[in-house]
């Protein structure tokens, strides 16, 4: 891309920022350009974003009628998945998958909710609870 057709949209996205691209110049060299954003790309994020928000309803809905654990709304709610979670909390995934049922859930010991609680950044006593911005 030519250094003098890098996008200036100005993209809410970018929070008043502007982000690094490399266009050539001129002489055909690489050079660094900044951009105040790109309407194709703000469009990419608000759709991202838009998706994230109603997986994160769906799975408060499903934690308030009791369907799931609080632990998979704060995984959502984190912007996580299950393959992160296991990784940070040092939890294989199956049992993840298994702690999602509240029965099971509600009889985890300290030390595990202590892990789960460390990985997800909340307190212990928050991860006790269902709270809908820990």
């Amino acid at each position: 891309m030519d250094h003098s057709q890098v996008p200036q949209d100005n993209s809410h996205t970018y929070g008043g920022h502007r982000k690094l691209l490399y266009a050539t110049n001129e002489s055909g060299d690489y050079v660094g350009v900044t951009s105040t954003g790109w309407e194709a790309e703000t469009l990419a994020t608000d759709s991202a974003l838009d998706l994230l928000a109603q997986q994160q309803e769906a799975a408060w809905q499903r934690a308030q009628c009791g369907e799931t654990s609080p632990l998979e709304y704060y995984m959502v709610y984190r912007r996580m998945d299950l393959a992160l979670l296991s990784q940070t909390s040092g939890v294989f995934r199956w049992r993840i998958r298994r702690h999602f049922r509240p029965a099971i859930y509600a009889r985890l010991s300290e030390k595990l909710l202590q892990r789960y609680a460390e990985a997800l950044g909340i307190e212990t006593r928050v991860l006790k609870t269902l709270e809908r911005q820990p």
